[in-house]
């Protein structure tokens, strides 16, 4: 079905009106914060999931946010005088934000969904009716043209980005303009493209009843719309990464085979990267019959780029089949049309000897190192968002190793990081633990087992003492000779400093 059927969008040349529904939403508390005191955590939290009812029954009144709430969250018509005390009701409807349902009546010809930024700023998403949460829930399976909103992978993206001022950005498959919508907050310049012209547009009203500055939207595949010699400081990218056997929904199937395009995104942004520049991707791969699911990913990773990828989850094939066709809708649908899709994608992984399938995130950052550092770890605990200064303290911390030899190791200083603590683990009435393990409460929350000495060190780390006079101390007190504790401590230092237990102080 082609983009045709789907309601006509609001005019994205009308920033004036596009700041005067702002200013009226604004003035009624339609936003995140209004939103959550309005409805109550439950119905707030239901809204999310796309669960209307409880939000329904919490604005059974006429104040002017149940009156938003009703017309731009719940798609209900709302009487034309209710909504002229409002909003400047005649100018939205000459624009397209509002269209005419009957003689006296007036609906929402977009969802606007209140979006706060991480500093308090009061955004607006915009996607199209009924799908503000990303996920179509059957939505999609209408119509591939579809725009979707906010859901849980853009939050995830838009939290773990590298939040530094840079002069250029580029959201690569932008939807509804969330990642575009962060960029421009730190970005001199932020360049948005999409395959679907209709996701350009929805950005476009996103930017503009947000009151973020515009950006230059491009239709085209990937770096299609992206001249050979452009290059960007920071490239995020959350595309269409579903590995399915067909390309149905514009919004999440990629139209490659397998994992090729998540494979081909990556290996083509190393070119598309200043020096220092960030290009950071959500993506799905393969874990293929024979083949080392790691070793698959650092192949992806362009020549002159340092990388960091994490995998966040794993699911056989059965259940990630069962969760796209459940994302479509198709669970709802005939049960032998239903039957034939799920056949159609276990037919296609068993063709490629694909037994399960990986979810995580990919950082690059172009280095000009004569060897890169490519880490790839399997990490489905618990993180604290934003993750983002955590992602450049990384390649910070790579930098620091790699220029590091042991002799610079051991004359150096370090500081704890901030909310590690101790455990010690063994048996109850036992006078010595079994092993001790630090542990982090802040970015990635990493847990390591160390040994006596790593755990003394660790503790006395203040930035005061170099490592090796530390060392040194240690040594007397547990009457082992110094020069060989200075010998076997360097590798557990590294250990430490690479997954940010101990930072270097300058």
């Amino acid at each position: 079905m082609s983009n045709s059927a789907l309601s006509p969008l609001p005019s994205a040349d009308r920033p004036d009106v596009a700041a005067r529904l702002r200013d009226a939403l604004l003035g009624a508390s339609f936003t995140a914060d209004g939103l959550l005191e309005l409805l109550g955590a439950p119905a707030y939290a239901a809204l999310a999931r796309s669960e209307v009812v409880p939000a329904l029954r919490a604005t059974r009144g006429d104040t002017p946010l149940e009156t938003l709430v009703r017309l731009f969250l719940l798609q209900q018509p709302v009487p034309h005088a209710r909504v002229a005390d409002v909003l400047p009701v005649d100018a939205c409807l000459e624009a397209g934000w509002l269209t005419g349902i009957g003689g006296d009546e007036v609906a929402a010809t977009v969802d606007i969904r209140p979006y706060g930024g991480p500093d308090g700023e009061d955004w607006f998403i915009v996607s199209d009716l009924g799908c503000a949460v990303g996920g179509a829930g059957g939505i999609g399976s209408r119509d591939e043209g579809v725009v979707l909103g906010v859901g849980g992978a853009s939050t995830t993206l838009a939290g773990i980005t590298v939040r530094t001022p840079v002069a250029a950005a580029l959201d690569l498959g932008t939807g509804s303009g969330i990642q575009a919508l962060h960029a421009a907050r730190h970005a001199t310049r932020v360049t948005a493209t999409d395959l679907n012209p209709r996701a350009l547009h929805t950005t476009a009203l996103t930017l503009a009843l947000s009151g973020a500055p515009a950006a230059d939207l491009r239709e085209g595949s990937l770096f299609e719309p992206i001249a050979a010699d452009e290059t960007y400081d920071l490239i995020v990218s959350n595309p269409p990464f579903v590995i399915s056997p067909s390309a149905r929904l514009t919004y999440r199937d990629g139209g490659m085979g397998g994992d090729d395009l998540c494979r081909t995104l990556v290996q083509q942004a190393g070119d598309r990267l200043t020096e220092g520049g960030y290009a950071q991707f959500l993506a799905n791969w393969q874990h293929v019959e024979g083949e080392d699911w790691q070793d698959r990913l650092r192949s992806w990773v362009p020549r002159g780029c340092d990388a960091w990828i994490v995998q966040r989850e794993v699911q056989d094939v059965t259940q990630y089949a069962e969760l796209w066709l459940r994302d479509a809708g198709d669970h709802r649908s005939d049960p032998v049309e239903y039957q034939a899709r799920y056949d159609a994608w276990l037919d296609e992984f068993e063709a490629r000897k694909v037994r399960s399938v990986g979810f995580g995130w990919i950082t690059l950052r172009k280095t000009g190192a004569a060897e890169p550092s490519v880490t790839v770890e399997e990490w489905p605990h618990s993180i604290e968002q934003p993750l983002g200064e955590a992602v450049r303290a990384h390649f910070d911390r790579v930098d620091y190793l790699r220029a590091t030899d042991d002799a610079a190791l051991l004359a150096g200083h370090f500081e704890l990081a901030a909310e590690v603590v101790q455990e010690q683990v063994g048996l109850p009435g036992a006078e010595d633990p079994e092993h001790v393990v630090l542990r982090q409460h802040r970015g990635m929350r990493r847990a390591t087992k160390v040994d006596t000495v790593g755990a003394g060190f660790a503790g006395v780390c203040d930035g005061t003492l170099s490592a090796g006079r530390i060392l040194d101390a240690i040594a007397q007190l547990v009457g082992e000779d110094p020069v060989l504790l200075r010998d076997r401590t360097p590798a557990q230092i590294r250990l430490l400093v690479e997954q940010g237990f101990l930072n270097p102080v300058e």
